[in-house]
């Protein structure tokens, strides 16, 4: 099978079956081969239904959980969108599909610089790739119009949240004990909404844990 088949095979047996209607969202996972932002030794299974590990505590997720987080999210192609945690890129490539420009933000500058480099590979020239403090967000390119989080935190900065624009949506997978759900935050004016999206499990993002209580 060769990858643009494999490609709409997933598509066909992990993203539609799952309430994933929006096309834009299929044509972006059509569009992005996803073993070029994987090791050689794993782009035999770059199209298998579970998520891979890019780097220490990144992950490209499985495709069923990514779309549905990006449907939730309802990305306009007019939006501006800050990718958090992208790890290898392949969130940020997919996006650049979507909205109207993609800046995906990375702790550490190897990574963030391998990213940007697969994406000029792949001559999408409406997203990159930086280096900051994934904690802190990227205030001094925002505020956005979509943030979209890789990985389940059970902490959510306000420092996310301030960056949106009004009406803008934060996309993030809350972890409460044993619970993880897909949640969208949005912003009217100084007021802040949340709804759950649905219920997923994806690998957890290192630093953002409550910190353990004592009880008596």
């Amino acid at each position: 099978m060769n990858d643009a088949v494999a490609r709409e095979t997933m598509i066909d047996t992990q993203v539609r079956p799952n309430d994933v209607t929006d096309r834009r969202i299929h044509t972006a996972l059509q569009a992005v081969p996803r073993e070029a932002f994987l090791p050689k030794s794993r782009h035999s299974l770059a199209y298998a239904e579970f998520d891979h590990q890019t780097s220490e505590g990144r992950y490209m997720w499985r495709a069923r959980d990514f779309a549905k987080l990006l449907e939730a999210a309802k990305i306009k192609p007019t939006d501006e969108v800050l990718d958090i945690a992208s790890g290898s890129g392949y969130s940020s490539a997919i996006l650049s599909y979507l909205a109207a420009a993609v800046v995906g933000l990375e702790d550490d500058e190897a990574i963030a610089e391998a990213a940007s480099a697969r994406l000029d590979a792949l001559n999408i020239d409406n997203a990159d790739v930086v280096a900051g403090d994934i904690k802190k967000g990227l205030a001094d390119q925002g505020p956005y119009d979509v943030i979209i989080v890789n990985g389940a935190v059970e902490i959510v900065p306000t420092e996310w949240t301030d960056q949106l624009k009004d009406g803008g949506r934060l996309a993030v997978v809350v972890r409460e004990g044993k619970v993880s759900q897909a949640r969208i935050y949005t912003r009217a004016g100084d007021a802040l909404s949340c709804r759950s999206a649905f219920d997923t499990a994806p690998p957890a993002l290192p630093g953002f844990e409550k910190t353990a209580s004592f009880v008596f």
